[in-house]
């Protein structure tokens, strides 16, 4: 994966999205608008973290690299040279997948 010249602050964290297989069913192929989208995504970076109510660094929960299942209206998207990306909280983060 190509570097980012994006760094999320706080407890935020850049993912890109999984695209989801193109869909045919009966030999017709269903056009982007009508997709939902995805729920599945990568991990790109991490914020500079969040703190408790005593000033203690919170560790995040994922790391670059990690497959992830996020909310599916969760996030902000920016595009950066062409590609789309979500910054979230980590909290829209559902789960990590594998």
């Amino acid at each position: 994966m190509a570097a980012v010249n994006i760094r999320p602050l706080g407890d935020r964290v850049l993912v890109k999205p999984l695209d989801e297989k193109e869909q045919v069913k009966n030999g017709i192929i269903i056009p982007d608008t009508a997709k939902e989208k995805p729920q599945e995504g990568e991990v790109v970076a991490l914020g500079t973290g969040k703190r408790d109510d005593e000033g203690k660094l919170i560790e995040f929960s994922v790391k670059a690299g990690d497959k992830v299942l996020i909310s599916k209206y969760g996030g902000t998207e920016v595009k950066v040279d062409g590609v789309a990306y979500l910054i979230m909280r980590e909290d829209d983060i559902l789960g990590i997948i594998g």
